[in-house]
């Protein structure tokens, strides 16, 4: 079977694509940063490849500290103005942005697919739910305003590459559109591109937003202490939080900082395992690159046979490989699991983690081979694909132990008793989410008591989720306060009542929960 690349999807005419709808943002040779309200061609340009294929890309536009700094300047300036605006107005150009969105979604999609290596379908889903989302605060946001103001001074975004849209974008026009300017900072790994394109229907709709690029470590004290700053909304690794969280110790700044954590199904008394099949296939998705996978199966000794009866098959039907590559040019976009991992970097550690867990004593229960189970072109680098893998049994001394892999590899432990499965399932110190297959009611009530996940889901598993519902963590998951809903709102306003989170103090907050 030959593959090429679907007309119209390459890489060059999805650029050519993006200059076209915003060519105030987008060079023939880069793109620009949005600071001081323009679009600028400052930064020196750093190199990228793509994680499809390898393609070395234009990469962020990297400012320098001094640069960042007049940046949040002139960002609060902005608020000060913007926190002004009727609420009728700031609606209509909120939406207005999102109308422009939905018109170029194709193009967005196909950036998230190039960028940070989404399949068709995720990529799309990724951009649907930013700008339904949104929606949903349109017609809530009267309602979620009453009473409350904005900060005092701008919002600070500095977010993961996994999902520029329906976390990133979509928490900046919330953030908007209860009068606060927005500054944001796009990933180093990858989505800059894709946020270069909505930050310019952001700012062609007249909302007043910034986009910088920059190495965290010269802009971190700039996006996080400046005195401007008057939130801090963070999505990243724990090791980036607690150096964000510990830079916000003596500033007394609202902040929400959402960090990984090791999300576990745990199976005990369990007999409905082809649903478990459908909800462990779905699980692959992207890869597991995302804050809400679940890497770790916690399982009842006696069960282990039908587990394993019922994962192998899954982990042996997961489709990977290039995600635009198509057997004729008329064929639709393949519907795969997952493409790439973000970078050839990742993959290697990857697989160096499978190696270091079997060679500490781990049973290898399956491993899957990039060249014989990948779908891709003829010749292509794959240096960025990486197979399922699981293992049973890691050494107490893994790497990945007590943290998540952020990627396609999957680990078992065998327990025998309830308070095996809670330890095991507790073993990162708090997680965002956890699920528990079981027949017995009870059994599921309780143990979801003692798990220090925020969402527990009970023969299901739980997600992130944007409108209605609230998002959180619990222990070293998440820091500051909860979002989602109406508390999204809260996060970034002020009022009477109290700011629901995990906060370091009591002494910031009237209350906390």
């Amino acid at each position: 079977m030959t593959l090429q690349i679907k007309p119209g999807t390459t890489w060059d005419e999805v650029y050519a694509r993006a200059q076209a709808a915003a060519p105030e943002a987008f060079d023939a040779d880069r793109i620009l940063n949005l600071v001081g309200g323009s679009w600028q061609r400052n930064g020196q340009p750093g190199e990228h490849a793509s994680p499809v294929d390898g393609r070395q890309v234009q990469g962020p536009p990297r400012l320098s500290h001094d640069e960042a700094a007049a940046a949040v300047v002139h960002a609060a300036g902005e608020h000060k103005a913007w926190a002004e605006v009727d609420l009728d107005e700031r609606k209509s150009r909120v939406a207005a942005a999102v109308a422009e969105m939905r018109q170029h979604r194709d193009t967005l999609a196909l950036l998230l697919v190039w960028e940070i290596g989404k399949p068709w379908r995720l990529a799309c889903a990724d951009v649907d739910r930013a700008l339904d989302g949104v929606d949903w605060y349109l017609e809530e946001i009267e309602r979620q305003m009453a009473g409350r103001t904005p900060l005092p001074g701008p919002v600070s975004n500095i977010a993961s590459w996994n999902y520029p849209m329906s976390v990133q974008v979509h928490a900046e026009l919330v953030q908007c559109l209860a009068g606060n300017a927005v500054i944001a900072k796009t990933p180093s790994q990858g989505g800059f591109h894709t946020l270069t394109l909505a930050h310019a229907f952001m700012k062609r709709a007249g909302l007043p937003v910034s986009l910088l690029s920059g190495v965290g470590s010269s802009l971190g004290d700039v996006l996080i202490r400046s005195e401007e700053i008057g939130c801090l909304a963070f999505v990243g690794g724990r090791a980036n939080g607690r150096k964000a969280a510990t830079s916000l110790a003596d500033t007394g700044k609202r902040h929400f900082l959402e960090q990984e954590g090791l999300n576990a199904w745990g199976v005990w008394d369990f007999s409905q395992w082809d649903a478990l099949a459908g909800h462990l296939k779905k699980g692959f998705e992207y890869a597991k690159q995302r804050c809400t996978a679940y890497p770790r199966y916690v399982v009842q000794r006696e069960l282990f046979p039908e587990f394993l009866e019922t994962y192998l098959p899954v982990v042996r039907g997961v489709r990977f490989g290039h995600p635009l590559a198509v057997e004729s040019p008329d064929d639709d976009l393949p519907e795969l699991d997952f493409g790439p991992v973000i970078h050839a970097t990742k993959a290697a550690e990857l697989r160096e983690r499978y190696a270091e867990a079997v060679g500490g004593g781990a049973i290898p229960l399956y491993r899957g081979d990039v060249a014989e189970d990948g779908r891709f072109l003829d010749g292509q680098d794959t240096s960025s694909y990486v197979a399922p893998a699981c293992v049973l049994g890691p050494p107490s001394n893994w790497t990945l132990h007590h943290s998540e892999p952020f990627g396609p590899l999957d680990s078992v432990v065998i327990v025998d008793t309830e308070s095996e499965l809670l330890a095991a399932m507790n073993a990162s110190n708090g997680s965002l989410v956890a699920s528990v297959a079981t027949d017995v009611a009870d059994f599921g009530a309780r143990v979801a008591e003692e798990l220090q996940a925020f969402k527990v889901g009970i023969n299901k598993p739980r997600s992130r989720g944007d409108r209605e519902e609230v998002f959180g963590g619990k222990g070293a998951s998440w820091k500051g306060a909860f979002v989602g809903g109406d508390l999204l709102v809260q996060a970034v306003t002020e009022g009477n009542g109290f700011v629901y989170g995990n906060f370091p103090t009591y002494s910031l907050y009237p209350k906390t929960v």
